[in-house]
């Protein structure tokens, strides 16, 4: 082989080495190490993912053995909390959120009762609290303790500042709230280290056990929730704790998380435009439940030397629709841009009345300054709205009442042939071209707006406390029974074991089963006897069912009834029917005064 050709091979092949050497080396080792750096911050952001639903700060496996002002007292170092509408303080350890009253709202009727505690310690039985901040891979520093200049207070007028330093990194956490219910929770973090670390903004709201006060409503919410991008997902305290598999782990861009109760709410709010992962779920076991609304954003890289500032909110206080809706408005208009936040409020499926039926219930009530007042006016725009087809119900019913006497006539003929008696009265109501039905019409579609007014007054908190002549709180059972005469003779009979949640009939519920028995005497009576009497026996029946009910709805029910019976008097008088009181509802005078009248051959 030619000596130069040889010579050139080994040259070209000492060039591929030394570059190789010198530059594609260097290139694939940068490329494989950024590979493994990739790798490895995807396997911690896995893992960091894997652990964003985590028990906050042990208390799977810590007893709640202390009271509230144990708990509190025990605690290292505390932030006072001073508003207008709050009272509490913040744990430095974690920068928990765990003591809070809510100085507007009373456990009772009586202003000198106890104010409503929201938030309480981890370290108690029923602990309620919040929490926002940074995980370094798997570890949330859930009980990290921080630092606050002596003497710091927070108020509306004066923020407080945390300060804390670990692993490199050095966190700060700014704490201001406004004169309602919300805190805004600036973080910043600065990596003081010499290497890139990799954090995940977090937030929790946690709930150890089921609330003293809760009583499973079928008709409410309460437990876990949360606006999760655009869509609400909720999950009850029951299913969560008969069913760990139950809980939630969804995905969106910005919305909400919290725990509720039936007028109480703790939420927490990331960044409106931050992608956020949430879980409602139970971290604890059936026996010991720790009920948790938590959601984490996208993991960060820190690079040395640099800083990350993330700005949240966090609320606690009352779903009242006013104040959640206030923070639902953009920032240019006063709000935050809370989306969807009076979801908080369990409006149901039949939103589509439930919202209007409480937005004029509301409406009314600011403007009268009575919420009792509001329900009669409320009642009085239910009625105009369906008065063109309840007059055509009770048309109806006017003429049935007009066809009383033939249809007597057919019951004695046909006596024993019920088929044929049947087919006679069809026929008779076909000729008069009648709808025997069309009288129920009024009543089916009063169904779903009474429910729906039940509803609202079940799960709003304006109508809390809120009296109406003798009545103190229009949500809550008329406090009067029968059984003592209205309060004239002095014992409880509603405290008697056994029989005493039966006796609860107040005065309320007694006028308005007068008010049905007085409709049931307008109307016509059914052909069978058996249903006649039936219906005779009802408004007694809807006496002891609407007892328990809330002041408000009964008041609703005896209005809407009172109202019907006047339009149903109305009509029947308009169509020429005869309606005599006193024979109607079988009064002796009455009998004695037709008798007299009566021709005297009749006699």
């Amino acid at each position: 082989m030619d000596r130069n050709l040889i010579l050139a091979i080994v040259l070209s092949f000492g060039v591929f080495l030394v570059w190789d050497f010198m530059v594609l080396g260097p290139q694939r080792e940068a490329q494989q190490e950024a590979a493994r750096a990739a790798q490895a911050a995807a396997t911690q952001q896995a893992e960091a993912a894997q652990d964003m639903d985590p028990d906050i700060g042990g208390l799977a496996g810590a007893e709640a053995a202390l009271t509230v002002e144990d708990a509190i007292a025990n605690s290292v170092k505390r932030v006072p909390i001073k508003t207008p509408t709050l009272q509490g303080s913040i744990n430095l350890k974690g920068g928990r959120f765990d003591d809070l009253l809510l100085l507007q709202y009373r456990q009772g009727l009586d202003d000198e009762s106890a104010p409503i505690r929201l938030l309480s310690p981890a370290e108690t039985e029923h602990g309620h609290f919040m929490q926002q901040g940074w995980a370094v891979g798997a570890d949330t520093a859930a009980g990290a303790q921080w630092s606050v200049n002596d003497g710091a207070v927070l108020t509306p007028r004066t923020p407080v500042t945390l300060t804390r330093t670990s692993g490199g990194l050095t966190y700060e956490k700014t704490i201001s709230v406004d004169d309602k219910y919300m805190f805004t929770v600036k973080q910043t973090v600065t990596n003081n280290s010499g290497e890139t670390k990799n954090l995940r903004p977090y937030a929790t709201v946690t709930q150890r056990n089921i609330p003293e006060e809760y009583r499973n409503f079928m008709i409410l919410h309460e437990g876990p929730l949360g606006v999760i991008g655009t869509k609400l997902y909720e999950r009850k305290y029951n299913k969560l704790k008969k069913n760990k598999d139950a809980k939630i782990k969804e995905s969106g861009v910005g919305g909400w998380v919290g725990v509720t109760n039936k007028f109480w709410l703790a939420a927490s709010i990331p960044p409106a435009d931050a992608e956020i992962e949430a879980t409602l779920a139970n971290r604890g076991t059936t026996e010991k439940p720790i009920f948790e609304a938590f959601y984490a954003m996208p993991n960060m890289a820190l690079a040395p030397g640099e800083s990350k500032t993330m700005q949240s909110y966090m609320f606690g206080g009352p779903k009242d629709v006013d104040i959640l809706q206030s923070y639902e408005a953009q920032p240019e208009d006063g709000g935050l841009g809370v989306y969807d936040f009076d979801k908080a409020v369990d409006w149901g499926h039949l939103f589509f009345l439930t919202r209007p039926i409480f937005y004029t219930l509301n409406f009314f009530g600011d403007q009268t300054g009575n919420f009792g007042i509001a329900i009669l006016l409320l009642t009085l725009i239910i009625k105009l709205i369906l008065f063109p087809i309840a007059n055509k119900g009770y048309e109806s019913m006017s003429k049935m009442k007009k066809l009383q006497p033939e249809i007597k006539k057919l019951q004695e003929r046909y006596t024993d042939d019920k088929m044929k008696l049947q087919q006679e009265m069809m026929a008779l109501y076909k000729k008069e071209k009648m709808n025997p039905l069309a009288g129920c019409f009024p009543i089916l579609l009063q169904m779903p707006i009474f429910y729906a007014l039940y509803k609202t007054l079940f799960v709003t908190i304006e109508l809390r406390h809120q009296p109406f002549l003798y009545i103190k709180d229009l949500s809550a059972p008329d406090p009067t029974t029968i059984f003592n005469l209205f309060g004239l003779l002095p014992f409880d009979p509603t405290a008697l074991p056994l029989i005493g949640a039966i006796l609860g009939i107040g005065f309320l519920p007694v006028l308005m089963g007068v008010a049905m028995w007085f409709q049931t005497k307008l109307n016509p009576p059914p052909a069978d006897p058996v249903q006649a009497q039936v219906f005779a026996f009802m408004p007694f029946v809807f006496v002891f069912i609407f007892a328990p009910f809330a002041a408000g709805l009964v008041l609703y029910w005896f209005w809407n009834t009172t109202l019907g019976i006047l339009q149903q008097w109305y009509i029947m008088k308009k169509n020429g029917v005869k309606v005599e009181l006193g024979q109607r509802l079988n009064l002796p005078w009455a009998k004695k005064s037709a008798a007299s009248d009566a021709p005297s051959d009749a006699k």
